[in-house]
């Protein structure tokens, strides 16, 4: 079967139960799907049961009918590039340093000229070209989220996940990070996954939607059908109308109860 998707997972920090029974249906490659769900609804949780850094009690991830807890460490890795929602790095390596170190982590450490040439063209596509001496120290929060988007967007994966990737930029930069997020799966014909909290993002963006709440799929498909089902005002405990601009953009409106 083509696609990502999760089956009965299960997992637990502790006694506290996170997810339970978890499913979603097959992502297709070249997608954006965006995840959307309150706090602590176990976002940040699932993304690292996909990318292998947490073990579930049950359950199975499968890419393209390949049950990824059978892979290494390694294999896993090539396959799956993860955006933790806090970004990381050494306070004395510059930006051009920590894009460089993403490059070229599964490929030997050896640069070459072309590899130059790689990060300088992926930090100006982002519109951090002017950041590229700058130590990560110096960075702003929102600074900081764009060098996190370009280390991953600068890998070449066949999923990639995105934990609020854009909760530290103002307008602009959501709308040029997303942009270039739907643009790259679709080139790549890469799996996307992106966690957002502003519903108009993830209806703007995402191909699909993923609602997840009290550590279960509660909704999943079309931008539409998620947004104006009554799943999202009983997980959000607020009111909320959809309405359609003049260019059929989908347009989210909450209230609260």
């Amino acid at each position: 079967m083509t696609g990502l998707y999760v089956n009965d997972l299960t997992f637990a920090y502790g006694t506290r139960k996170v997810l339970t029974d978890l499913s979603f249906a097959p992502l297709e490659p070249g997608k954006l799907t965006a995840l959307i769900g309150p706090n602590a609804a176990g976002k940040s949780t699932l993304f690292r049961l996909i990318a292998g850094l947490s073990k579930p009690e049950a359950g199975r991830v499968v890419l393209n009918g390949l049950n990824l807890a059978t892979l290494s460490t390694r294999e896993r890795l090539k396959r799956i590039c993860f955006m933790p929602q806090h970004f990381s790095a050494n306070a004395a390596l510059t930006v051009f340093d920590v894009v460089m170190m993403a490059h070229k982590q599964l490929r030997g450490w050896r640069v070459s000229g072309d590899d130059m040439q790689t990060v300088a063209a992926v930090l100006a596509q982002a519109g951090i070209g002017h950041l590229s001496a700058a130590y990560v120290s110096e960075l702003s929060g929102g600074q900081s989220q764009m060098v996190s988007v370009a280390q991953a967007l600068i890998r070449r994966s066949d999923v990639y996940l995105f934990d609020e990737p854009t909760s530290a930029l103002d307008l602009r930069h959501q709308l040029d990070v997303l942009t270039r997020m739907k643009s790259v799966m679709a080139e790549r014909q890469a799996i996307g996954i992106v966690a957002l909290h502003d519903l108009n993002l993830a209806a703007r963006y995402a191909d699909h939607l993923i609602l997840l709440g009290q550590g279960r799929i509660l909704a999943q498909g079309p931008a539409d059908k998620v947004l104006r089902s009554d799943a999202i005002s009983q997980t959000y405990k607020v009111e909320v109308e959809t309405s359609s601009g003049p260019r059929k953009d989908l347009t989210v409106h909450a209230y609260a109860t």
